[in-house]
């Protein structure tokens, strides 16, 4: 499990072709030891098994599935990437409760600044609107946000220029991707009320 909440991002440093997915190799200051190999970390969202670590290069295997599912279909060598690591017992949660599990990508609509942050409207189709909630936590790249407004075509955030600097949301543009979890709270309760 994760909280959303970014201090540490990383840079693609090599990406090597299987016949079932890929390896991604990211280079990052994260704070990880070699007997931390195996441990889930958030890696723009998408919770990722650590397989190897060499000096500060952090070795990942993403399956076809998690490449379908995700954004990461689209990374290039370059690209900076938020990184979390999970929840320790009595850390604080300052964001939401996050499963690293992509419910869609999305595409960014507009950006506006508006005093010293950032109002970004994301795409949503009609099934995905369906699931979000205004004023609602949801995931962007890792990054745990507030639903602001359901428009026409998506969502609205509003990024201060904290989370602003400390992220990869500060490399958005207009059509960028972006990994979306929907806030698992508001799917369960969707759930439980559509059984009912």
């Amino acid at each position: 499990m994760f909280n959303g909440i970014i201090f540490n991002q990383g840079k693609i440093h090599k990406i090597s072709e299987r016949k079932k997915g890929i390896n991604l190799f990211i280079k990052s200051n994260l704070p990880i030891k070699s007997k931390d190999l195996g441990i889930s970390i958030s890696c723009d969202g998408v919770c990722l098994t650590l397989v190897s670590k060499k000096k500060k290069i952090l070795e990942f295997y993403l399956s076809n599935e998690t490449l379908n599912r995700s954004k990461f279909k689209q990374i290039t060598k370059g690209d900076s990437i938020n990184l979390e690591l999970p929840l320790k017992k009595g850390q604080n949660i300052s964001g939401h409760i996050c499963q690293g599990h992509v419910d869609y990508v999305a595409k960014v609509k507009k950006i506006k600044l508006i005093d010293k942050s950032y109002l970004v409207e994301f795409s949503a189709n009609s099934s995905q609107k369906n699931n979000l909630i205004e004023k609602a936590s949801i995931l962007i790249n890792g990054v745990s946000l507030t639903i602001s407004k359901i428009t026409k075509n998506g969502f609205e955030v509003w990024i201060i220029p904290h989370t602003y600097k400390l992220t990869n949301l500060s490399k958005l543009k207009k059509n960028s991707l972006v990994n979306i979890e929907i806030d698992i709270l508001s799917k369960y309760v969707k759930k439980y009320y559509n059984e009912k």
